[in-house]
């Protein structure tokens, strides 16, 4: 399902810390399916797999992503040892006109990687800014459009700021984190569980929901276990 030789030929960009995105990370057939199998979600934050009902082709998809091939990859092109690291996946699909604020992402983590499930991304928001420092949106290496099978890929380190200017509507991505150590990845799944149940009994009463009129999928079906 990966397009291994796409990842294997990215340019890895060193400045500002080093990145590379694959434009067609996944191919266009396998694409649909994907996008045709992601949760319905209708709240914006980040869920874990577990907490949601997906496709089988998408649970194949999260399985790959996990596996040792990818990880060999990103290790040598980033330039990071994450031999034996546990990876940790999240999944967001709604954005909020808060979501995208300059961040460096914690240091729990190693490295990251964001699969964008969208359709053509036509919007000046939610395009995601490498970015120089971590008070200026505008001054930023690259810009990239969160379109479907692109893959973003960054080294964890203390500069790597990036951000999105504010985008209100789905926005669909897998988040991959090869986290430090296993004690600190399951505690932060453990938070990730306490706060989609939070969510969860949140949304009874309406608090969080995205406007149905902004998420194209059916309503009757949130996605949530």
């Amino acid at each position: 399902m990966i397009q291994y030789a796409a990842v294997e030929t990215a340019k890895v960009e060193r400045e500002p810390y080093p990145h590379f995105v694959v434009p067609n990370f996944l191919g266009p057939d396998n694409l649909k399916k994907v996008i045709r199998d992601f949760p319905d979600l209708d709240m914006a934050g980040l869920f874990l797999p577990e907490a949601t009902h997906s496709g089988p082709v998408f649970e194949k998809l999260l399985a790959e992503l996990a596996g040792p091939k990818l990880r060999a990859m990103v290790s040598e092109k980033l330039d990071v040892d994450l031999a034996g690291r546990p990876a940790l996946i999240t999944l967001r699909s709604c954005c909020q006109a808060g979501d995208g604020q300059i961040h460096a992402d914690s240091k729990f983590k190693l490295a990251t990687l964001l699969l964008y499930l969208n359709e053509p991304w036509a919007p000046k928001g939610g395009r995601l800014r490498v970015l120089r420092s971590p008070t200026d949106m505008d001054d930023y290496a690259a810009e990239v459009p969160p379109e479907g099978g692109t893959l973003f890929a960054f080294k964890v380190q203390p500069n790597s700021w990036h951000g999105h200017e504010p985008f209100v509507g789905p926005r669909r991505y897998v988040m991959l984190n090869y986290c430090r150590d296993e004690d600190v990845m399951m505690r932060e799944a453990a938070r990730h569980r306490l706060s989609g149940r939070v969510k969860k009994f949140k949304r009874l009463f309406g608090v969080g929901k995205v406007p149905a009129a902004l998420v194209p999928m059916p309503q009757e079906r949130t996605g949530l276990r």
